[in-house]
């Protein structure tokens, strides 16, 4: 009987739990079908620190190199470093993590050379339909000429381009508290910082996937709690936590506050088109107002999204962005295949504070101009309905604007809402923005109420 891969090939990845839902035999024949879709004669592959990681990254390897493609092994690695390889060897690439899912899960993340990504519409449809009749009809036959394996080690040149792009080398001397939640942030974070005047105070870098200390998972505010901390005890300049396989990075201030993705967003914007005066930025619709507003003040032009890495990837490529950014804390970068990247936005972070004498809070208080919810999930049972009412209640008011480009937002001169349903729960997400906190509050309230009657 052919597997059934509903549950774990997702909109632009595989993840699942091993091995309940996918093994090592089901990995093999992922790495078969991956390099017939993409018409691949090599690829690079990497994972990360899960218990899981090793055996089934080898037998994806195993499978493509059966179909003649030669892999280049690379090991442990965080994902911008498997986007690297892709992009550097210009070949398509496999990475194993689930990102910040549980020890349980597993997964992998797919692109084309050059880190372009592969998403439903881009191959991983066919991807899947191949591993499924596989599975009922045997592996397929191996080809005349068998690839190769290789092993190859990146890390010390992908933290080499990382620091070629921005310049850290002449910032004053910080403290900087890193938690790395036991994720890939452990391995790669010592290099490319080493020689650069930080005191570096490490967090939980033991690399361990069964996360033995949180989740590894920063967008949830319990898991940022001992980098808050710490930051307050060492009395360090600011604190970054990254996520499992280290693609997203959240910053701390040295008041031990956390600063919103957004404000991030808004900051590496203005240093990104001073790089490239007139520059289009790329930013998804529940980014602050504070990123389309500082894009323009530095003379560039902002292009809202929907959320989601592969519609920020596909506008990133089509208009030429110099930079992207999502209040998820995904950072995307022209000068890095348009992949995202939470290590350099870390170091653009570290060459801002260290190149004046403000305290993080203050140099960011100019990026950062609204009040946010946050976003706030509510389980309903029919998405669309909920949706209607929310949608009748606001239409009649007056100066009020809508769209559906993702969701509904709904918008006014001061404030705007956004309400998006989950593709894979039975969620509504909602996200709040006003200019101060009594209307966020309130608007807040309003709309939950209405979602959840």
């Amino acid at each position: 009987m052919a597997a059934d891969l509903s549950q774990i090939v997702k909109a632009y990845d595989v993840r699942g739990v091993v091995p309940d839902q996918w093994d090592e035999s089901l990995a093999e024949l992922f790495g078969a079908a991956f390099v017939r879709v993409v018409g691949a004669d090599a690829i690079v592959v990497g994972h990360d620190m899960r218990p899981s990681s090793p055996g089934l990254s080898a037998a994806f390897a195993r499978g493509a190199a059966r179909q003649g493609a030669d892999v280049t092994l690379i090991g442990l690695c965080s994902t911008d470093q498997l986007y690297y390889a892709s992009g550097k060897l210009d070949l398509p690439g496999a990475m194993f993590t689930a990102s910040h899912n549980p020890a349980q899960y597993n997964g992998i993340k797919l692109c084309r050379a050059g880190a372009a990504p592969v998403g439903q519409d881009t191959g991983l449809a066919d991807i899947r339909a191949l591993v499924e009749a596989w599975s009922q009809a045997g592996a397929p036959e191996a080809a005349a000429r068998l690839g190769t394996l290789d092993e190859r080690d990146t890390l010390v040149d992908y933290a080499a381009h990382l620091k070629s792009l921005v310049d850290v080398s002449g910032i004053r001397p910080l403290k900087v508290v890193v938690d790395a939640g036991n994720g890939m942030g452990g391995h790669t974070v010592p290099t490319v910082f080493d020689g650069l005047p930080l005191t570096l105070v490490p967090m939980y870098f033991e690399l361990d996937g069964t996360f033995p200390n949180h989740e590894a998972n920063p967008l949830d505010p319990a898991n940022i709690v001992d980098l808050q901390e710490r930051v307050r005890a060492e009395g360090a300049d600011l604190g970054i936590a990254f996520d499992g396989d280290a693609d997203r990075c959240f910053v701390v201030d040295e008041r031990g506050e956390g600063v919103s993705p957004s404000a991030v967003t808004a900051l590496v914007a203005a240093r990104e088109l001073a790089r490239h005066p007139g520059g289009t930025v790329i930013h998804n619709l529940i980014t602050s107002w504070s990123v389309a507003e500082v894009v323009r003040e530095n003379g560039g032009t902002p292009v809202r999204t929907r959320v989601g890495h592969s519609f920020i990837k596909q506008e990133m490529a089509r208009s030429g962005a110099v930079f992207g950014g999502e209040h998820s804390a995904h950072y995307y970068f022209k000068d890095f295949w348009n992949a995202d990247t939470g290590m350099l936005a870390a170091l653009h972070v570290l060459a801002a504070l260290g190149t004046q004498k403000a305290p993080l809070s203050r140099l960011l208080a100019a990026y950062d101009r609204y009040t946010g919810s946050g976003e706030i999930n509510s389980t309903v049972t029919d998405q669309a309905a909920r949706t209607e009412a929310v949608r009748a209640a606001f239409a009649t008011r007056q100066g009020v604007t809508t769209d559906e480009l993702d969701g509904l937002t709904v918008s006014t001169a001061d404030w705007w809402f956004n309400l998006r349903p989950s593709n894979t729960e039975p969620l509504l997400r909602l996200n709040v923005e006003a200019r101060d906190e009594p209307t966020m509050a309130k608007l807040r309230d309003e709309v939950l109420a209405l979602v959840r009657a």
